[in-house]
């Protein structure tokens, strides 16, 4: 492999984890995930990921997206972005890949990330609500909405990131 190939494959990983931590944030993360992997396919001539993995893909990115669009006109909770929930949520990713690849191998690496991620996410966000008045916290219920609308994301750009490298390896 030339040094212009592992440079592009290792931007091509660095993506992947970009798309999953945007996805904690309510970013479109799947949709980086998806572009990702189209490029790659797109300079691999198509080899090792064909039409069907890209349309499946495709639409895990819509559906990813549609339901944090539909989270966002419900009572979820939306935390903000700040630089103490972004250092937090990466300090958690990095800590759960850490924790968790020396058990799961390859499954904890990604795995490790959105686990460790969410949890450094939830965890900044919930010390920041314990600072506000009570009239200004969120509910349990908007709190734990949020919760399981990023877990669900954070779910399909797993599934996409497994799909993907499943047929690249």
């Amino acid at each position: 492999m030339s040094s212009l190939a592992t440079t592009g494959f290792v931007v091509f990983i660095l993506l992947l984890f970009i798309g999953i931590y945007l996805s904690l944030f309510g970013l479109p993360g799947t949709v980086i995930i998806f572009l990702d992997v189209l490029f790659y396919a797109f300079f691999t001539g198509f080899e090792q990921v064909g039409w069907k993995v890209l349309l499946f893909l495709l639409v895990f990115a819509i559906i990813a997206e549609a339901i944090d669009f539909w989270a966002g006109s419900t009572d979820a909770h939306k935390p903000p972005l700040n630089s103490k929930s972004v250092w937090g949520t990466a300090l958690g990713a990095v800590t759960g890949m850490l924790i968790l690849t020396p058990v799961l191998w390859g499954l904890g690496v990604w795995g490790g990330f959105f686990l460790g991620g969410l949890v450094g996410l939830l965890l900044m966000e919930w010390l920041r609500q314990s600072r506000l008045k009570i009239p200004h916290q969120a509910t349990r219920g908007a709190f734990f909405a949020m919760m399981g609308i990023k877990a669900v994301k954070g779910v399909f750009a797993l599934i996409m990131i497994f799909v993907s490298l499943s047929n690249i390896y």
